[in-house]
């Protein structure tokens, strides 16, 4: 299944919690096929880059919390109407996470992390990570690829056996061309 299709298919964006499958035999699971030639974005074929069968995070019980997308400063030109809500829930299972973004590129590719600051503290500051020594890759960072639809709007979810705890107050946003544009950050308070 390509990225196009991916999105096609879940109606928007598709987004990864560290943890996940890298590999999966759901066929109704978004999966990244060629990555290669798409910066930062090599090693990543082949992973599950969302859930459209998962119950959305603002309907999880347990406890959720949630942040509006705000445009960073380092967003690229023609970014300034994006806009949206995240979603994190945690309970007994794990992690889920649900994004709602409109104002994008329209068919335009994203790429999304968890981050381990907060907005303010330099847009988001390094990706979250599970374990801090260990890869840059999933499962143990928390990826989000998705592609907005023909108006530029999109909505996924996904869920992670894992909980992430405090550690992973915001989601940010990047283009999937240009990795070191982060585009919008939305903080869970």
């Amino acid at each position: 299944m390509n990225l196009r299709r991916a999105a096609t298919t879940t109606a928007a964006l598709s987004l990864v919690l560290a943890g996940a499958a890298c590999a999966n035999d759901d066929p109704d699971m978004p999966m990244m096929d060629d990555m290669s030639g798409m910066d930062g974005m090599d090693g990543m074929d082949g992973m599950a880059m969302g859930d459209p069968g998962a119950t959305p995070a603002d309907e999880v019980d347990g406890d959720v919390t949630s942040g509006e997308f705000s445009v960073l400063d380092t967003a690229p030109p023609g970014s300034d109407g994006a806009a949206g809500q995240a979603w994190l829930a945690q309970n007994d299972d794990g992690t889920t996470v649900t994004i709602r973004l409109t104002g994008l590129a329209p068919d335009t590719a994203y790429m999304a992390h968890l981050h381990a600051e907060a907005c303010a503290s330099d847009n988001g500051g390094p990706h979250f990570m599970f374990d801090l020594d260990g890869s840059e890759m999933p499962p143990n960072e928390v990826h989000l690829a998705f592609t907005a639809d023909d108006d530029g709007a999109g909505e996924v979810t996904v869920t992670n056996e894992q909980r992430v705890g405090d550690g992973a107050p915001s989601v940010v946003i990047h283009p999937t061309d240009a990795m070191d544009n982060r585009l919008a950050c939305a903080d869970f308070s």
